[in-house]
C-alpha cells in the first residue's frame, strides 16, 4: 500500500468517526483500574539525572509568538536547557488523589487525552557542552547555571524518564546521521546538535480509546510540542517540526516495536558548529528488556495499518513530500469584520512560560467568566502567528483555519466566528448564543459549554491530496488535519491559546 491510497485514509477516518464508527466496538468496557503501565522503564540502564532549573525566563506571551530576544547570538544548546525543554514538554508537575479506581495520577506538563501519556520522548545528540566552559554569547544565564559546572553529555541516544527526572541511554555515540539520513537531509535536522524525537506508546491510549487512538496521538503530541516550541524560543534556540522522515530507520535507532510503538515527530533544537555531523555508528538491534505495559495487550489492526499506509520509505519519497509544500488559497470574507484589538507590549502581562505551563498543567479548570475583547485578541495573535515546520512553505503560511464560537467575551457578540489571520480580524459567521451547540459538537465533553471562547481548528484538506496522499490526512494527521494534527495547544495567562 502506497501513501498516495487515499482510500486508506477514508477508511480510517469514516472508521473512527464519533459516535459509531465501525471500526470501534460499541461494547468496549474501559476499567481504569487497569489502566496500562504510564511509563516506560527499561529494566537494565541506569539513570542519567537531569539538572533541573526551573527558573522563570521570559513571559509567556513573548515564548509562544516566537519572539524572544536574540540579541548577543544563538546560545549554545547545554544539558540544563535540555533539562529544562524535556521537563516543560513531558515532565512531570504534581500528582493528584483521587478516589478509587483512579488513585494518585501523576500529571505532566502538557495534556493528553485520558491522562495516560502515550508520547515518549527520546534524545539524539552530538556532545553536549559543561555549560560553565561556553564563552560568552550576550544572552542572560540562568541564574543557576553555575550549580551544573562539569555537567556536559556524552553523543548518543537517550530515553527521557519523566519518573526519575532522568535521560537513559541506548545507544554511545553520535547517531545524529542516522535522522539526517532518514530525513532525506533536511537542514535543521543536519545543523542540530541534538534532536528530539516524539514517538506513540499504542497500547497505553488504546486501552482506553480503542482504533481511535492514532488521531490522539497527533492531538497529544501537539499538546506536548507547544511546550517544547514555547521552551525553545524562551531559550533563545531555534527549534523545527519536522514530520517526513523514513520511518522505519528512525524505528531502528530507537530500538522500536513497530507494532507497539510509532515514530510520530522529529524536533531538531538549535545550531551546532558547522562542522558536518560525522558518519553514524552501525545501527546494530539491541533487544532492550523493558517492563510489560499490562499482563495483556488488545491489538488495534485499523491503527497499525493507517500507519504503514502512511509511513515513508526512502529517502527518496520523503524529500518528494517535502518538495511541493502546498498553498491553501482562502475565499474573501463575506460577513462582517471585527479587527482584533490586541494589549500593546507595555500591558502584557509578565507571567513567565514555566510558571504558565506548571500552572495550565493537564488539568480542565476553566472560569466562569468573561474574559475582555483585548484578551481573545491578544490570545489569538500572539498564538497564530507562525509555525516552524517541515511541510509549510513557509512559517507564516499556515494550513488550519481557526473556528470560534464566543459565550462571553466583553465586546464582541455572541456568535459564531472565524479568526482572518491575513486581515487580523473576526468575521461573523452567524450571531446567537451557542453554548449548548458547543457541548453538542464534543458530545460528552459537558465542560465545552463553559468557556468564554471556544476554538476549534478546521483544515481544508483535499487540495493537498496530489502532493502529500495519505501524509496529508493520515499519519501526521488523523483530525481530520494537515501535520501537525489536531491542535497545538498554547497555554497563556488566561487560559489556553491554540496553535496549528
Amino acid at each position: 500500500m502506497s501513501n498516495q491510497d487515499i482510500q486508506a485514509t477514508w477508511h480510517y477516518h469514516d472508521g473512527t468517526k464519533h459516535p459509531g464508527g465501525r471500526l470501534m466496538n460499541p461494547q468496549h468496557y474501559y476499567d481504569p483500574s487497569r489502566n496500562p503501565l504510564l511509563f516506560k522503564i527499561y529494566k537494565d540502564l541506569p539513570p542519567i539525572s537531569l539538572p533541573l532549573d526551573s527558573s522563570p525566563s521570559v513571559p509567556a506571551l513573548e515564548a509562544i509568538a516566537g519572539e524572544a530576544p536574540t540579541a548577543g547570538g544563538e546560545p549554545a544548546l547545554d544539558l540544563p536547557t535540555v533539562a529544562r525543554l524535556l521537563y516543560f514538554s513531558a515532565g512531570i508537575t504534581k500528582y493528584l488523589e483521587y478516589p478509587l479506581p483512579w488513585g494518585r495520577i501523576p500529571f505532566r506538563a502538557a495534556a493528553c487525552t485520558g491522562a495516560l501519556y502515550h508520547i515518549e520522548l527520546y534524545l539524539v545528540c552530538g556532545d553536549l557542552p559543561d555549560p560553565s566552559t561556553l564563552p560568552p554569547t550576550g544572552v542572560a544565564p540562568l541564574p543557576s547555571v553555575g550549580d551544573f559546572a562539569g555537567q556536559g553529555l556524552e553523543a548518543g541516544v537517550y530515553h527521557f524518564d519523566p519518573q526519575a527526572l532522568a535521560l537513559r541511554r541506548l545507544r554511545q555515540g553520535d547517531y545524529r546521521q542516522v535522522l539526517v539520513e532518514a530525513s532525506a537531509h533536511e537542514p535543521s535536522v543536519a545543523r542540530a546538535p541534538a534532536t528530539l524525537v516524539l514517538t506513540d506508546v499504542v497500547w497505553r491510549n488504546a486501552v482506553k480509546y480503542q482504533a481511535r487512538e492514532y488521531r490522539h496521538a497527533f492531538w497529544d503530541s501537539g499538546t506536548l510540542l507547544a511546550n517544547t516550541l514555547a521552551m525553545a524560543a524562551a531559550h533563545r534556540l531555534p527549534a523545527r517540526v519536522v514530520l517526513a522522515f523514513v520511518d522505519a530507520e528512525v524505528s531502528r535507532l530507537l530500538d522500536l516495536d513497530p507494532e507497539r510503538e510509532l515514530a510520530l515527530a522529529l524536533v531538531p533544537i538549535g545550531t551546532a558548529p558547522r562542522e558536518p555531523v560525522p558518519p553514524a555508528p552501525s545501527v546494530t538491534p539491541l533487544h532492550l528488556e523493558i517492563e510489560p505495559y499490562s499482563r495483556r495487550e488488545l491489538d488495534f489492526p485499523a491503527i497499525r495499518a493507517m500507519h504503514t499506509a502512511s509511513s515513508l520509505s526512502d529517502a527518496g519519497t520523503v524529500a518528494a513530500w517535502r518538495s511541493t509544500p502546498p498553498h491553501l488559497a482562502r475565499p474573501a470574507p463575506i460577513g462582517p469584520l471585527t479587527a482584533l484589538h490586541p494589549f500593546a507590549e507595555d500591558e502584557l502581562p509578565s507571567d513567565p512560560i514555566e510558571k504558565v505551563i506548571v500552572r495550565r498543567g493537564s488539568t480542565r479548570e476553566i472560569a466562569r467568566e468573561a474574559i475582555s475583547f483585548r484578551q481573545l485578541s491578544t490570545a489569538l495573535d500572539r498564538a497564530l502567528r507562525s509555525l516552524n515546520a517541515d511541510f509549510l512553505a513557509s512559517p507564516e503560511a499556515l494550513l488550519n483555519d481557526a473556528y470560534l464560537i464566543v459565550n462571553a467575551v466583553e465586546g464582541l457578540a455572541p456568535g459564531a466566528y472565524v479568526y482572518r489571520r491575513d486581515r487580523q480580524a473576526l468575521e461573523l459567521l452567524k450571531t446567537g448564543n451557542f453554548r449548548a451547540t458547543a457541548g453538542d459538537l464534543a458530545s460528552t465533553k459537558i465542560w465545552l459549554p463553559i468557556p468564554a471562547w471556544l476554538s476549534s481548528f478546521w483544515p481544508t484538506c483535499r487540495p493537498f491530496w496530489p502532493a502529500w496522499g495519505i501524509e496529508a490526512t493520515g499519519r501526521h494527521s488523523s483530525t481530520p488535519a494537515l501535520p501537525p494534527a489536531g491542535s497545538i495547544w498554547r497555554p497563556t495567562p488566561w487560559g489556553l491559546a491554540l496553535r496549528a
